[in-house]
């Protein structure tokens, strides 16, 4: 009896140590070690720590959100010890499932930019969001570029006046970056213009390569200069022009995916603000109705956070129309682009 009564104690305990250990497993893992530096990855030494870092992967968060496949070709490591070096940054980090108020905590450090219209910030929910992407597409002299003008300015501003007291890292990828008008903006607001010009970096992009080296190379320059915004004008316009023709198209949706990614994890990773322009393409098959579609196909349409429509109006007036959006409705705003910046547009006595 008392051997019996011994082996079914030792059942229970048997039964009850895998249901422990499972869950130490999905909710508890954590590295033995703490690691700070990329380089302190077991199997990562010196050289390789500094190709990531080249790369664009300077931290253990942005290592930890990379993709295997391109942090091997960063690194001319194998896949495998890709996963490795993932595995252990994720590890560090903590990364993986979480209840889902613990991501409204997240979310409570997200901010927003004002776009200088409150007709347009109602729209937008308050303004343009950090931790996310906004696209804006529309034909030309919509409007979309005169908003970027005005959102690197707005970032600026004091926190009580809708901007976040930050820089912004500018791509221009079809060369209309206008400093100029920048100045002009910034005047129509009080600011000092030179101040307010220093405070946004700007790069030419002159191909679709370049143009995602310099998305991969914005992490360093996004931690070191407080920058809360990074606006590219326009996403599609240099994959438009290097991949021509239907044999090009997966090429092109795979470069432009990869893109994509890259601008998400710097809006992850750093909690700033992506608004890019896209281009547009009028539908010869549609007899009535707005024949306006916008470039990039459903790699663009599914990855922006927010899609806004921005359309001429009369005089100077444009109509924002916010398309897409996982918590916003569909509506319409109009606002207006002068000399000064853009606003709402004046009431009629």
């Amino acid at each position: 009896m008392g051997r019996k009564k011994k082996e079914e104690v030792s059942a229970e305990e048997a039964v009850e140590e895998p249901v422990v250990e499972e869950k130490e497993v999905v909710f508890t893992r954590k590295s033995t070690k703490k690691i700070t530096d990329i380089s302190e990855i077991p199997g990562v030494g010196e050289k390789i720590a500094e190709k990531i870092k080249d790369a664009g992967y300077i931290d253990m968060m942005s290592l930890a959100a990379a993709s295997p496949s391109e942090l091997a070709d960063a690194a001319t490591v194998g896949e495998s010890t890709a996963i490795k070096i993932i595995d252990a940054a994720r590890n560090t980090m903590d990364i993986g499932f979480e209840t889902a108020d613990q991501v409204m905590h997240k979310r409570a450090n997200m901010e927003k930019i004002t776009t200088g219209s409150k007709n347009l910030d109602d729209l937008l929910g308050g303004g343009i969001e950090t931790m996310g992407i906004t696209e804006a597409y529309g034909q030309f002299a919509s409007g979309k570029s005169q908003l970027a003008f005005q959102l690197a300015v707005n970032v600026q501003l004091p926190k009580d006046k809708g901007g976040l007291e930050a820089k912004c890292l500018f791509i221009d990828t079809e060369g209309t970056f206008r400093p100029e008008r920048i100045k002009q903006m910034a005047e129509g607001l009080g600011l000092d213009a030179d101040k307010v010009l220093k405070n946004i970096i700007v790069a030419r992009a002159y191909n679709s390569s370049h143009q995602i080296v310099l998305a991969e190379k914005a992490g360093e320059i996004i931690r070191e200069n407080n920058v809360k915004l990074m606006i590219v004008d326009s996403i599609t316009a240099t994959f438009r022009g290097d991949f021509t023709g239907r044999g090009t198209l997966a090429a092109r949706q795979q470069s432009l995916n990869r893109h994509l990614h890259t601008l998400q994890r710097l809006a992850d990773v750093y909690n700033i603000a992506v608004y890019y322009t896209n281009q547009v393409m009028s539908n010869p098959g549609i007899m009535f109705g707005d024949p306006t579609r916008p470039i990039g196909g459903h790699i663009i349409g599914h990855f922006a956070d927010t899609r806004l429509y921005l359309r001429k109006s009369k005089d100077q007036n444009r109509i924002a129309k916010c398309k897409d959006s996982p918590n916003l409705p569909e509506g319409e705003a109009v606002f207006l682009v002068t000399p000064e910046g853009i606003m709402n547009p004046k009431e009629k006595k």
